[in-house]
């Protein structure tokens, strides 16, 4: 399981094993702030980034880092 999230030390917290921080808690994958094709791009970096981290062999909770 991934977990998105925004507040990582919640997420330790509760036990998800691969993490994935998010950009803002009312938008924890996107940015309204951006233009469409933006967002856009961004959305599927965070999709990606999750997707890898499933595939990712871990042996303790980890925290994935997703350059914004």
């Amino acid at each position: 399981m991934v977990h998105i999230c925004t507040i990582v030390p919640i997420s330790l917290t509760t036990g998800a094993n691969r993490i994935i921080p998010g950009v803002a808690i009312p938008y924890p994958v996107g940015d309204p702030t951006k233009s469409f094709e933006d967002e856009k791009r961004l959305r599927r970096k965070i999709v990606r980034a999750s997707l890898e981290a499933l595939k990712t062999e871990i042996q303790d909770q980890q925290v994935f880092d997703v350059p914004i």
